[in-house]
């Protein structure tokens, strides 16, 4: 998997009233925590731009004061009217140790339901998965070009070696749906045939008037 760096500098107090300077100075307030003893770091929230806003996922090598961890994001908040970054959590690894993370789901190939008129839902578009740090892969490919209308590939259908998925066997990844115009005329089609069979009942008995005629 791809790795960012990221800098900081350790926070020589964790109160609110130091937190609310730092982010005055567009640096975030975070914490690093997994092996031992958490640390306390700042960094500027530019360091966020590949890590958050971005698709794709990443280990983070931060080097703090010149020391590095190897680390993924674990826990983002954000400020409830401005959107911006207020803290950020990492999550210390090791590389004999298993970790989760959030990857990117790829969809590969022209499904057949969507050539045939069908509609491509894609449900999710991250799994959260478990693994070694060295064999977290950087996205979850996955071919869609046998899918047919009305089908959909699950959580359970994922074979990646070395890797466990930790949603849903069930949780449905990509589907391929009817298109509402096809169902519409599927079902014009046989309120029509109703509406024949209704009609020819009708032609085989006639009226009460008629017969007292």
């Amino acid at each position: 998997m791809k790795s960012v760096e990221v800098k900081g500098s350790l926070r020589d107090s964790v109160g609110k009233a130091t937190s609310k300077n730092l982010r005055k100075q567009d640096q975030i307030p975070c914490v690093l925590y997994g092996n031992g003893e958490n640390i306390h770091f700042h960094t500027h929230e530019f360091s966020f731009k590949e890590i958050v806003f971005s698709p794709n996922a990443y280990l983070v090598n931060l080097n703090i004061e010149g020391k590095t961890y190897n680390a993924v994001l674990r826990d983002i908040q954000y400020h409830p009217v401005s959107d911006k970054i207020i803290h950020a959590d990492f999550f210390q690894v090791k590389e004999d140790q298993a970790v989760w993370m959030k990857i990117p789901v790829v969809l590969e190939g022209a499904a057949i339901g969507v050539l045939n008129g069908g509609r491509l839902v894609q449900k999710m578009r991250k799994v959260k998965v478990k693994a070694l740090p060295n064999q977290l892969p950087d996205e979850i490919k996955v071919d869609i070009s046998k899918l047919t209308i009305g089908k959909s590939i699950k959580v359970g259908d994922l074979k990646f070696k070395g890797l466990e998925f930790l949603e849903a066997e069930n949780g449905v990844v990509v589907l391929i749906k009817a298109a509402r115009a096809a169902t519409l005329a599927v079902e014009g089609v046989e309120e029509g045939a109703e509406g024949e069979t209704a009609e020819s009942e009708g032609g085989d008995h006639a009226p009460a008037e008629e017969a007292a005629e």
